[in-house]
């Protein structure tokens, strides 16, 4: 099992996040489904004021890439990322075209003992 941690900013408006959270009360099941054959076991959003901070659970086997492909042969996925964008923004370090930006672990406890 690996575990991914990412970040990704909210425009700065209440009605807009409450709108994006409402959505995550009730994703559709075709990406909830899409999640899952990707290789992702478990996922969960964390938010402190317009900044998102997502951990992913995932498969051994388990790739960025591979998902990319599969979302972007997914109508639905798109349509639904289509439709996350209306709320998201790009942190200020990601790339061009970027959502989601993957952390970097700087520390474990379970390490450093």
């Amino acid at each position: 099992m690996k575990r991914y941690c990412l970040a990704l900013d909210l425009k700065d408006d209440p009605a807009l996040i409450a709108e994006y959270e409402a959505h995550h009360q009730a994703i559709w099941p075709e990406v909830r489904a899409s999640i899952r054959e990707s290789g992702i076991v478990q996922m969960e959003l964390y938010r402190l004021g317009n900044r998102l901070f997502m951990i992913m659970e995932t498969r051994d086997d388990f790739s960025f890439e591979q998902k990319a492909v599969m979302d972007e042969n997914n109508p639905v996925v798109q349509e639904w990322e289509g439709l996350m964008w209306k709320y998201q923004q790009a942190l200020p370090t990601a790339k061009p075209g970027e959502k989601w930006v993957l952390m970097k672990k700087i520390f474990d406890m379970q390490d450093s003992e």
